[in-house]
C-alpha cells in the first residue's frame, strides 16, 4: 500500500502544483473586475447578507489508513460548526469519511458526493458547485464555507477553511501590481460569467489538494506501519531465540546431571 500510495501521490502532487498558477491568475482577474463594480451592479454572488443559515462543503477522503488526516479534518469541521459558523449549518459532504462523521453527530446533510473518481475533472465538480450556488442564490443559506485538507508537503498536510459565498474578492491590483485588462462586452458581463467558474475552480482545487494530502498521509502511515511491523518481528525473534536458548540450556543441564548421577551410581 505504501508503494501504491507513493505512485499515486506523484501524479496528484503534479496536478496540485499545475493548478495553483491558474487559480492565482483567476484571482487576479476577479480582483480587477471587483474593483470596477459599483453598488448598483454588484452580482448576487458578491452580496453580503445577514447569516441566518450557513452551508459547509466538507471535502474528505473516501478511504482510511491515512493516519490522523481524517480525524484532524473532521475535528476542524466540528470546530467551525460549533464555534465559528454562528448559525445552523447544512453540510455538503464530498467523501465518505466526512459524511459518516457528520451523520454520526446528527448534522443535517444537504447533499453528499461519494462516488467521484480518483482523478476528478471540472465536469465532476460541476454538480457540487451548482448545489451551493443555487442554494445561495435562492436564499436557502447566507454563507458557504469550504473545509478541506491543504497539501503543504509530503510530511505536512493541514486542514483549511475558506469562504466560498459570498465571494470575497482577492486583494486588488495595488497589492499585486497594476494590470491593465480590457473586457468585452463589459466588465459586469465578464464578472457574472466568471463568478460561477471561480466557485467551481475553488472546489476543484480543494479536491486536488485533499487527494494529494490523502496519498501523502497514507504513504507515511503505511511506511510507519511497515517499520513498526519490522520492529515487532525483531522483538519477537529475539524473545523466541532467548526462550529457545533457555530450553536448550535446561536440557543440556538435565543431561549433564543425569550423566553425573549415573557415574556416581
Amino acid at each position: 500500500m505504501e508503494t501504491v500510495a507513493a505512485s499515486r501521490l506523484r501524479r496528484a502532487q503534479e496536478r496540485v502544483l499545475a493548478s495553483r498558477p491558474y487559480v492565482r491568475s483567476l484571482e487576479d482577474v476577479l480582483a480587477d473586475l471587483s474593483g470596477a463594480q459599483t453598488d448598483a451592479d454588484v452580482p448576487p454572488l458578491l452580496v453580503v447578507r445577514p447569516v441566518r443559515t450557513a452551508a459547509m462543503v466538507l471535502v474528505s477522503p473516501n478511504r482510511g489508513l491515512a493516519g490522523a488526516l481524517p480525524g484532524n479534518l473532521n475535528r476542524r469541521a466540528s470546530e467551525y460548526v460549533l464555534h465559528e459558523a454562528g448559525a445552523p449549518v447544512e453540510v455538503v459532504a464530498v467523501g465518505k469519511k466526512g459524511r459518516d462523521f457528520m451523520t454520526r453527530h446528527g448534522q443535517h446533510l444537504l447533499a453528499d458526493f461519494t462516488t467521484l473518481p480518483d482523478h476528478p475533472t471540472l465536469a465532476d465538480v460541476s454538480p457540487i458547485s451548482q448545489v451551493v450556488i443555487n442554494g445561495y442564490s435562492s436564499g436557502d443559506f447566507d454563507r458557504v464555507t469550504l473545509v478541506y485538507t491543504q497539501f503543504v508537503s509530503i510530511m505536512s498536510q493541514r486542514p483549511a477553511v475558506k469562504q466560498l459565498l459570498p465571494v470575497e474578492p482577492p486583494p486588488g491590483n495595488e497589492a499585486r501590481g497594476r494590470r491593465d485588462f480590457i473586457y468585452e462586452p463589459s466588465a459586469t458581463s465578464v464578472l457574472n460569467a466568471l463568478l460561477p467558474r471561480y466557485i467551481e475552480t475553488l472546489i476543484y482545487q480543494a479536491l486536488l489538494e485533499s487527494m494529494a494530502s490523502f496519498y501523502a498521509a497514507q504513504m507515511v502511515a503505511m511506511r510507519n506501519a511497515t517499520d513498526n511491523a519490522h520492529d515487532v518481528i525483531d522483538d519477537l525473534t529475539l524473545t523466541y531465540n532467548k526462550v529457545r536458548q533457555a530450553a536448550i540450556t535446561k536440557e543440556v543441564a538435565e543431561i549433564a546431571s543425569g550423566a553425573l548421577a549415573a557415574d556416581r551410581g
